[in-house]
């Protein structure tokens, strides 16, 4: 799709940019590595090699990348330039136009947008002449990932880590892509559990801890939808979203979902909503009086069978991504599940696995479509969530196109 420079500098940060290059590639991107000599000292230029398919641009006075100035030939090629990890120095050679070496010679060529990820000591970043550079180079129209907070390799604790290498991928993408269907849409994702109580101190619910929908909702964000997260209880802090409306139980969430449904273009239904509810709730604490208690369930309104039918006496609505979290015959019931509630995409999982499913960072699903099953590979939710939106970008533009048929013949 487009040509990324990657300029490697020399901080404990270089080696994510290997995965920062992978994450450009598996978005379909091909990629030039650049790297300063710094950068050599904590990376091999032959990892870079091996995964770009091309060679390492290291030097501008070695031999044979003369015939064609290749710094200049790179820099007005390329379609961005990153630099991951971006340290103090670079940013200040950047800053006032020093052009010593490979990396800071192509960014004065180029006039490709250029986005930095700035890693180092949190004092450093904090110095007043670091903050003048950023300052200056803001003004440059140079943009930014922020650094991360936590504990950095000089063992001090800041803000100064390099950003993670889905976020660096994930801003990329929003220059690179600027205008995809999902940009000033509606979205409105659901995640978490709902807890469904019985009594004032006692509840129903599940192990879902809403990793997944938080991801779908971040990504739709990088992608300049306006997003509305509706989420259940949880201990993990949601994603920066338009709107988080929190919610309790299953009733909570069906009026919350159901209230802003008409206004959304898409909703991805990836909370785990409890199928059963307490018939009764005690005002009191239930005694443990006997050996055995029994709690009377009742059936939840089904949030997304209720969407899909509301959609189906419309003919038209938002696109409708559910999820099916199963033990056992996953895909079928998947397929099943799609039909009956008149949804675009079913993702289901198999929970019972370890590794992917509830309260974990990774996922293996298979995405039921219009098209079929498509099974995808254990990997980072992150990328679960791009996959999924990737294949609604592709249903809002397909729907569009219908629209503006359907108008010329009329």
């Amino acid at each position: 799709m487009a040509l990324v420079a990657v300029g490697v500098c020399g901080g404990i940060g270089a080696y994510k940019a290997v995965e920062v290059v992978r994450g450009l590639q598996k978005r379909g991107h091909e990629v030039a590595a650049v790297m300063t000599h710094a950068a050599t000292k904590f990376v091999g230029p032959l990892t870079f090699e091996a995964i770009t398919k091309r060679a390492v641009a290291l030097d501008q006075f070695a031999p044979g990348t003369n015939t064609d100035i290749e710094h200049v030939a790179l820099a007005s090629s390329i379609d961005l330039l990153i630099v991951a990890p971006a340290t103090a120095n670079v940013i200040a050679k950047f800053a006032n136009g020093l052009a010593d070496d490979f990396l800071s010679t192509m960014y004065t060529a180029t006039k490709a947008p250029v986005l930095l990820a700035p890693s180092m000591n949190v004092n450093m970043f904090a110095h007043p002449a670091v903050r003048r550079n950023l300052d200056t180079l803001v003004a440059h129209g140079v943009r930014f990932v922020e650094p991360g907070e936590g504990y950095l390799a000089c063992g001090w604790i800041g803000k100064g880590r390099l950003a993670e290498p889905d976020e660096i991928v994930a801003a990329a993408e929003m220059i690179l892509r600027p205008d995809g269907p999902l940009r000033g849409q509606k979205v409105l994702v659901t995640a978490g559990p709902t807890y469904e109580d019985f009594d004032p101190v006692r509840f129903v619910g599940n192990r879902s801890s809403g990793k997944m929908g938080f991801a779908v909702a971040a990504e739709a964000a990088r992608r300049g939808a306006d997003v509305t997260l509706v989420m259940g209880p949880g201990r993990i802090d949601p994603p920066p979203v338009k709107e988080v409306v929190h919610v309790r139980t299953a009733a909570e969430m069906h009026h919350a979902v159901m209230s802003r449904a008409s206004d959304q273009q898409v909703i991805v239904m990836a909370a785990a909503v409890a199928d059963y509810t307490p018939q009764h709730r005690a005002p009191q604490k239930v005694q443990k009086d006997g050996e055995t208690l029994t709690i009377v369930l009742e059936k939840t309104v089904d949030i997304l069978a209720d969407l899909g039918l509301r959609r189906l006496a419309s003919a038209k609505g938002p696109v409708l991504v559910g999820f099916a979290a199963e033990t056992e015959n996953v895909v079928t019931r998947a397929t099943e599940k799609r039909a009956r509630k008149h949804v675009d995409f079913i993702v289901a999982n198999d929970v019972s696995r370890t590794d992917s499913g509830f309260d974990v960072d990774t996922n293996a699903v298979t995405i039921v479509g219009p098209s079929g099953a498509e099974t995808l590979p254990l990997q980072p939710k992150s990328r679960v969530a791009i996959e999924i939106l990737d294949r609604v970008e592709v249903l809002l533009r397909e729907s569009r196109s219908a629209d503006r048929a359907s108008e010329v013949r009329r």
